[in-house]
């Protein structure tokens, strides 16, 4: 078992622990280090019964930019601790009340390209044996961009096409349906992204950090957790703001001051996306357990406890 899965499962079982992780993982200051710094801060971990997790720097690091099935470094962008600085100005463009349809397409292809790359760089690899990108991936990739840009544009389109003059509607397609639309894009995404996982299934460890096969109940609860962290994360960054300033419109600083909404809306976005990062990672163990009668019989004879150890991915 990879150094980064044997330190959640020693340390991140509790949900208060994982987030105090997270908080320190999230440092953009870990982008600055080198891929030789990674792989040499990973490498000193060791393994098995001799992981070495004194090193406090050298261990957030790695689980910071190394990837726990493959042990190779994340690329940049998708790192976790870059998750913030590049989609906070996509999130809160993509929720900006734009004049024509062209412009919330644009900013939803981005944001959903980019989220696509994430949930995939981050993804299980464990019972993948080629390291390249299969033509079937690539274009179901492809086409969860597509139809989720569609999707996410849907409150402006609608608005746009069908004349819509009427105070009232406009607010509910700009305030309040994105709110669940946001959410279910988040867990469709996860679901496409991720659905070889769902196919082929993840290697499942015993209590030892052994391997012990390919689970498909493994694969479909890692990837349940994932999309509801996501769902949670996008979600109540779109309901926050949007109710707050739907909320303080009707007081009388806002209504005398209306050009003080569009400033708070961005910040609140910005902020409420910030906060929500490191608890929606922190709502399921990046080492999951799955009990012994969950799995598949073939895998049920290799349990010496009452539960297999899986890495859910990010």
């Amino acid at each position: 078992m990879d150094p980064n899965l044997l330190y959640w499962k020693s340390q991140g079982q509790s949900l208060f622990s994982r987030l105090q992780i997270w908080v320190n993982l999230l440092d953009p200051t870990h982008l600055l280090s080198s891929d030789a710094e990674i792989q040499k801060a990973h490498s000193l971990l060791g393994g098995g019964e001799n992981l070495n997790i004194k090193d406090g720097q050298a261990m957030t690091l790695s689980l910071s930019s190394v990837h726990a099935d493959s042990g190779a470094v994340l690329p940049l962008v998708f790192r976790p601790a870059a998750l913030l600085p590049i989609s906070a100005p996509l999130v809160v463009a993509s929720f900006l009340p734009h004049s024509s349809v062209k412009p919330a397409l644009f900013w939803q292809f981005l944001l959903q390209s980019y989220t696509a790359g994430f949930n995939y760089a981050n993804r299980n690899s464990s019972s993948e044996e080629k390291k390249t990108t299969s033509l079937k991936q690539l274009l179901l990739i492809a086409g969860a961009v597509s139809y989720a840009t569609c999707a996410g544009a849907l409150p402006q389109i609608v608005i746009n096409r069908l004349g819509v003059r009427s105070t009232p509607i406009q607010t509910f397609f700009r305030t309040i349906f994105p709110i669940p639309l946001s959410a279910a894009l988040a867990v469709f995404n996860v679901l496409i992204v991720r659905s070889e996982e769902l196919e082929t299934g993840i290697q499942v460890f015993d209590a030892n950090g052994n391997p012990v096969g390919l689970s498909k109940a493994a694969g479909e609860k890692a990837v349940r957790e994932t999309a509801l962290s996501r769902a949670a994360l996008f979600g109540t960054t779109a309901a926050v703001p949007n109710l707050l300033v739907l909320l303080l419109k009707r007081t009388r600083l806002f209504q005398k001051n209306s050009l003080l909404a569009a400033p708070l809306r961005h910040i609140s976005v910005a902020f409420v996306l910030g906060l929500m990062i490191p608890v929606s990672f922190s709502l399921f163990p990046q080492l999951g357990t799955i009990k012994k009668e969950n799995v598949e019989e073939q895998l049920q004879a290799a349990a010496d406890g009452r539960q297999f150890y899986y890495h859910r991915g990010l």
